[in-house]
């Protein structure tokens, strides 16, 4: 198993927090979190990417908090960050957000909170702490730490502005043979489960763009672009597939549904989206 806890129960559990408790991380807990980021970044050998952990500290022996580290008032209390560093010429966000989730749900594992955040910071301020090479950038970082047991009236105002615990509907998702025909938690089977993961995985601003058709043993995913919420150096809707992907692949291991990912040529693709990937199953 890849983390203590089934993984369909921890993507229930993780929820943004904001606001952190400026108490240090215990020595083994960021060891095992260290760790954890090592081993990914020797799995992501198909994409120039990796994963490091910075401190919001200053290194002199007072260790007075920086202000180096700037999220706009969006987070409070963390002195620690999760960094996601890709290569210029890497477009692949898909991948990037799939091993990232995947270290966000093992700091779940382990008790820690998170935040993904793609804009609200200063990146100037974490590539500059982050020593990055000459052709690497951020497109998502995320503070790790606890939780402070009260939060703020702003983390409490943003998770209502964009919804944050709300997730569309089965209906409005996930579909059968065709768009026309909405699928259902019964009709999906021992699929239901996984679909249920992908459904209630984070997105940016909570855009929930997945989509997927199931044809017989395939299950097909599919973008659904927000309009107006463009593409600059990073494709965070990209990245959301690939949050999907991971919480879908990890349900299915979990329930020993055998299958494979492919990328399927000549797939119809309904009105504007834009078919991504193909879990194929083998049950």
């Amino acid at each position: 198993m890849e983390y203590e806890k089934l993984a369909t129960e921890l993507i229930k559990e993780r929820k943004s927090t904001r606001t952190f408790d400026t108490n240090d991380i215990d020595k083994d807990t960021l060891k095992r979190l260290n760790d954890y980021i090592a081993e990914v970044n020797n799995e992501t050998t198909k994409i120039k990417a990796r994963f490091i952990i910075i401190s919001n500290k200053d290194s002199n022996i007072t260790g007075k908090t920086s202000e180096k580290l700037g999220t706009y008032g969006v987070i409070s209390g963390a002195n620690l960050f999760i960094v996601g560093i890709l290569d210029k010429d890497d477009k692949r966000a898909l991948e990037f957000g799939y091993w990232f989730e995947k270290i966000i749900l093992f700091a779940t594992d382990i008790g820690l909170k998170t935040c993904w955040l793609g804009g609200t910071f200063n990146k100037s301020n974490f590539e500059q702490k982050s020593n990055l090479l000459e052709n690497e950038f951020i497109p998502i970082i995320s503070p790790v730490g606890i939780k402070k047991e009260k939060s703020r009236v702003l983390e409490v105002t943003m998770r209502a502005l964009v919804g944050a615990n709300k997730r569309k509907a089965w209906s409005e998702l996930f579909f059968n043979e065709d768009m026309s025909l909405p699928l259902t938690e019964t009709s999906a089977g021992k699929y239901n489960i996984p679909l249920e993961m992908v459904r209630l995985g984070p997105s940016a601003s909570n855009k929930q763009p997945w989509r997927v058709i199931k044809e017989k043993g395939l299950y097909h995913f599919f973008l659904c672009r927000t309009k107006g919420y463009g593409v600059v150096d990073f494709d965070m809707q990209k990245n959301d597939l690939g949050i999907a992907k991971c919480h879908f692949e990890l349900a299915t291991k979990e329930l020993g549904l055998d299958g494979n990912w492919d990328i399927i040529e000549g797939i119809t693709v309904p009105n504007d989206w834009e078919y991504v990937y193909t879990w194929i199953s083998k049950e």
